[in-house]
C-alpha cells in the first residue's frame, strides 16, 4: 500500500470551535464536509483526545470557519498544536456567538457555519460528528485555505491528532524507495545546524541572537534550547523547527 496515495485526496482547513458552561474550545481540522442539502448538515471528525471532543458532544453544538489561504499562522500555531487546556486560544482574536451558542473565529476566515449536533459516531480513535447548520455566512471572496497549499509552503505533516496523520518514517520509506529507482537521485540537502525555522510560522532561531522574548540569552545552540521551548510567535513546540 502505497501511504502517499492519501496526499491526493482534497481537503480545505478549517477552525472548528466550541463553548460549554463557559469553557471555549477550538481545533484545526482538515475534514469538515456537507453531507446533505436538506436539511443542510455537515461533519467533522474529532480525536477523543482532543479537550474539544467533550465539549462539543456536551454541548450540541459547534462551529465551522473556513480559513482563507493567506491565514494568520499564529491562528494554525494555537488552535492547531495547542490545547485549550494550556493557553485561551481566544484572546486577541474576533470572534462572534452564533445561534447554536458556539463561538464562530471571523478572523483569516472566508465564510462560516453554525451547527446543531444531530447524531455522533465513534469510530474508534476519532469520533464523527453530524451537525445540522443553523445558519451561516459569506465573509470574503478571498480564496480558501486547503491542506494541499498549507503542506506544500510549510513542508509539514498531520499532528498525530489528525484523521489524515501518516507516520514520517513511512514517508520517508516511500521516498528513499522511489529515489533508489530514479534515474538522478535527489541531491541530499546539507544544513548547518545553525538557524532553525518555525514550520508553522516561519519563524527563524539564531542562535547567535537567542531570544530574549523567552528569556533565552544570545549564544544558545538551538540544542540547548529547554525541551518545552515554544516559538515565540506561534507557540509551536520544538518538534516544528527545522534546521536551514
Amino acid at each position: 500500500m502505497k501511504v502517499k496515495a492519501f496526499h491526493k485526496l482534497s481537503y480545505g482547513l478549517y477552525l472548528i470551535a466550541s463553548e460549554y458552561q463557559g469553557k471555549k474550545s477550538g481545533y484545526i481540522a482538515n475534514t469538515a464536509f456537507q453531507v446533505t442539502s436538506e436539511p443542510p448538515q455537515m461533519a467533522i471528525s474529532c480525536h477523543k483526545d482532543n479537550f474539544s471532543a467533550q465539549i462539543i458532544l456536551n454541548s450540541g453544538a459547534f462551529s465551522v470557519s473556513v480559513l482563507k489561504r493567506e491565514v494568520n499562522m499564529k491562528i494554525i500555531g494555537d488552535f492547531g498544536f495547542m490545547s485549550s487546556t494550556d493557553i485561551n486560544k481566544f484572546a486577541g482574536i474576533n470572534y462572534l456567538k452564533g445561534l447554536s451558542g458556539s463561538p464562530i473565529v471571523t478572523d483569516s476566515a472566508v465564510a462560516w457555519f453554525d451547527c446543531k449536533v444531530v447524531k455522533s459516531i465513534d469510530l474508534g480513535s476519532h469520533y464523527l460528528i453530524i451537525g445540522e447548520v443553523i445558519d451561516s455566512d459569506e465573509l470574503s471572496d478571498e480564496e480558501p485555505l486547503t491542506y494541499q497549499y498549507y503542506r506544500e509552503k510549510y513542508k509539514m505533516f498531520s499532528p498525530k491528532n489528525s484523521p489524515t496523520y501518516i507516520e514520517k518514517s513511512k514517508l520517508e520509506a516511500e521516498a528513499s524507495a522511489k529515489a533508489e529507482i530514479a534515474e538522478e537521485p535527489e541531491h541530499e540537502h546539507i544544513f548547518d545546524g545553525e538557524n532553525y525555522i518555525c514550520q508553522i510560522c516561519g519563524y527563524s532561531y539564531n542562535p547567535e541572537e537567542g531570544d530574549p522574548t523567552m528569556g533565552i540569552p544570545p549564544g544558545t545552540p538551538f540544542e540547548k534550547l529547554p525541551e518545552d521551548y515554544k516559538c515565540p510567535v506561534c507557540n509551536a513546540s520544538k518538534e516544528y523547527f527545522k534546521p536551514v
